[in-house]
């Protein structure tokens, strides 16, 4: 049985799943670690169907998300320590939608250090918290469609649908490197995973519910 479920700000793609184990007593598993800090489709499988999973983590994804600009994180989100900041050009004089079409298509992007990729087995968020960098190679990903757009003072809005194992953050901080600042993801939600729509994603308790009946 696979679920599309929604997870919520501030608490882990990993605490979803403990959750819906409680709940079905069943062996669970999810499509692709989303932050804690961000929100939207968590897909699990149940039972037999977490054999499927290897499939759909492999599906185009869709996200929208906030950048700051103007400063640089060591984590590139919000939950992050300040390392850098620098001045917003004005914006009057970028063409948001020339900047968004510069980065369609396939290129090279290197997994961030505060991240759920595992080298040599170990999760890299947790080397990095102990200061420790590692070599990462740089993995193609493709960007099918991206939006940018001012969002208030210092903020840009962004929309993208991309291929799977691209990090939003990393793309947050090229964005703002090509306008000529620095900048940190604020705010991203997960609206899709290939089918799988934020719109019919069921809470935890709604899937308790729906389970029990």
């Amino acid at each position: 049985m696979i679920y599309n479920l929604y997870k919520p700000k501030t608490c882990t793609s990993f605490s979803v799943v403990k959750q819906v184990k409680k709940i079905t007593s069943e062996k669970v598993g999810h499509s692709g670690t989303l932050d804690p800090f961000a929100d939207g489709v968590l897909v699990l499988g149940i039972g037999k169907s977490t054999k499927k999973l290897s499939e759909i983590i492999e599906y185009d994804k869709k996200y929208t998300g906030i950048i700051k600009m103007g400063q640089k994180t060591d984590t590139k989100d919000l939950t992050g320590s300040i390392i850098k900041e620098r001045d917003i050009p004005n914006m009057d004089n970028v063409d948001l939608n020339e900047l968004a079409n510069s980065f369609i298509g396939k290129h090279m992007q290197k997994p961030p250090m505060y991240s759920a990729k595992k080298i040599d087995g170990v999760r890299l968020y947790k080397l990095a918290r102990k200061n420790i960098s590692v070599e990462r190679k740089p993995k193609e990903i493709e960007v099918k469609y991206l939006s940018c757009s001012l969002d208030g003072d210092g903020k840009l809005r962004i929309e993208v649908e991309c291929s799977s194992g691209t990090y939003i953050r990393v793309l947050a901080e090229e964005i703002c490197e090509k306008i000529g600042t620095l900048g940190h993801l604020i705010e991203l939600t997960r609206t899709k995973v290939g089918p799988f729509n934020i719109d019919e994603s069921l809470t935890v308790e709604r899937f308790e519910e729906k389970w029990k009946s």
